[in-house]
């Protein structure tokens, strides 16, 4: 009798282990509890890790559903904006995943907090492989949502991966054209790019001799009171209870100085004239950014590419503001695009 009871005990608690979530929930954005959220794994073809979370709507039909990978701002985690969106999008029916890039958050990849115009833009092509290999997502109805400096590498994968179907870039960066042009392509001339390529390899021989990867630092914390508005923006969302997280870059100390490199060197966009799948570019009508967009959208041809301008919204405002992220236009342009 005894021992019936320690059987029935220890086979309550393994079935009680399998029902519990195996992962806490520590996001930044409530759960929405129309959707059933899971913890994935996948590879690039560098053979990295990549860590997702995988968002499937609660009342999903037993037939193949069309998917949507997630992945942005830079600097961010899957726990913040991503996993916003997506979480949003699978209420809305789909299957999304909301991933970190490699080398940051929960993915692997050494050294950390690194960035590669390649190899980030490999990372949507890696989830397209990871999704369109489940059993109840239908290959031939991905697409992909890029946020920020993510944004571009979206549009990036949209000109090299056949796959993807429909691209959505919010509140986009080019990264490339910022980090050898500055912003707003002040600094776009080969006398300010050397004194750049020649600090940057400088700190590359300190950091080799050092033995570790100096960091630039997140977004500046003390906030100084002649900030630009746009670092305020920044700093009202990865810097207070908003958007900290514990993982992201942006939150805390950044990313490798000399990640800027490649930078430099790769510029992305370079045959996005060429994509013939529907693209959606999306940006607020006060975000510093805004040019990003516009002149993303100008690269475009054909006449399945829109710009939306959001009115009166800044940069940031497109990270986690329901109220000025246009769901209902991203779930008709999926709708449209993947059937």
């Amino acid at each position: 009798m005894k021992w019936s009871i320690l059987i029935v005990i220890i086979a309550l608690g393994i079935i009680g282990y399998f029902l519990i979530p195996c992962n806490k929930w520590d996001n930044v954005f409530p759960k929405n509890s129309a959707v059933i959220t899971q913890k994935v794994h996948f590879h690039n073809r560098y053979g990295i890790e990549l860590t997702g979370d995988l968002y499937i709507p609660k009342n999903k039909t037993s037939e193949k559903m069309p998917a949507i990978a997630v992945s942005g701002p830079f600097g961010a985690v899957k726990e913040q904006s991503s996993g916003l969106y997506a979480q949003e999008m699978a209420a809305r029916g789909f299957i999304t995943l909301a991933f970190d890039p490699s080398f940051t958050g929960e993915s692997d990849g050494n050294v950390r907090n690194v960035a590669s115009p390649d190899i980030n833009t490999e990372d949507f092509s890696a989830a397209v492989d990871y999704l369109s290999t489940r059993p109840d997502v239908d290959a031939e109805k991905i697409g992909i949502i890029g946020i920020c400096g993510w944004g571009g590498m979206a549009i990036n994968a949209a000109a090299m991966d056949t796959r993807i179907k429909a691209t959505v870039a919010s509140t986009m960066y080019d990264m490339t054209r910022i980090t050898a042009n500055g912003y707003f392509d002040t600094d776009n001339n080969a006398d300010a790019r050397f004194a750049t390529k020649t600090a940057l390899n400088n700190q590359r021989t300190t950091d080799y001799k050092n033995g570790k990867y100096e960091l630039a630092g997140g977004v500046v914390d003390p906030l100084p009171d002649d900030a630009p508005q746009f670092v305020k923006d920044y700093y009202a969302y990865y810097k207070t209870p908003r958007g900290y997280h514990k993982r992201s870059l942006n939150s805390n100390g950044g990313w490798n100085k000399t990640s800027s490199l490649s930078f430099i060197n790769m510029p992305i966009l370079q045959y996005a004239n060429e994509i013939r799948s529907p693209i959606l570019l999306v940006h607020g009508e006060k975000a510093h950014s805004r040019y990003f967009s516009e002149d993303a959208f100008k690269k475009l041809t054909g006449d399945n590419k829109e710009l939306l301008i959001i009115p009166g919204a800044n940069h940031v405002d497109l990270y986690d503001n329901m109220e000025k992220i246009p769901f209902d236009k991203l779930e008709q342009f999926f709708k449209t695009n993947l059937k």
